[in-house]
């Protein structure tokens, strides 16, 4: 049992011991790792800060991010709707172009139709005319005078008269 119980000696030994580690360290290494201790947590404090603002400045981007999406969506859409009525107009110009194009054909067609009726109706009239001098010539040099020889003969030239 008395080698549990620590004596006077042991203790005062032990105790001065300890007191010139303690002095030794508080001379020549407390210093040193008090300030290493201190810019440890200054750099930890300087990281924490910086790790703060790099998330404020990362939601910041990304704000801005949406901000450009949002307004790149708006130019998109402008965009195609410019184009929708870009086509929209050229389209309908294009019609109404082909509107007054055939309108002008169909107005030439009539003219041309006209002009061909009447010079139809004329080229009838002149054949008529000759056919009615024709007939009119052999009538009066055959100068019959039955009046039944006469209708006879008229409807025999008008079988034999040919129309051009």
């Amino acid at each position: 049992m008395d080698l549990l119980l620590p004596h006077l000696g042991l203790i005062f030994w032990t105790l001065l011991a300890f007191i010139i580690v303690l002095l030794i360290l508080k001379k020549f290494a407390w210093k040193p790792i008090i300030s290493s201790l201190n810019e440890r947590e200054t750099n930890i404090a300087d990281s924490i800060s910086m790790a703060e603002k790099v998330k404020l400045e990362m939601a910041q981007l990304k704000n801005d991010n949406e901000l450009l999406l949002v307004q790149a969506r708006e130019e998109r859409a402008a965009l195609l709707k410019e184009a929708k009525e870009l086509k929209d107009r050229m389209i309908n110009d294009a019609k109404e172009q082909a509107k007054v194009a055939a309108a002008k054909i169909i107005e030439d067609a009539h003219a041309s139709i006209n002009h061909q009726k009447m010079a139809a109706i004329t080229d009838m009239k002149n054949q008529v005319g000759k056919l009615v001098i024709e007939v009119s010539e052999k009538i009066l040099r055959r100068e019959l005078s039955n009046k039944q020889e006469q209708e006879t003969y008229i409807s025999k030239l008008a079988d034999e008269a040919t129309f051009n």
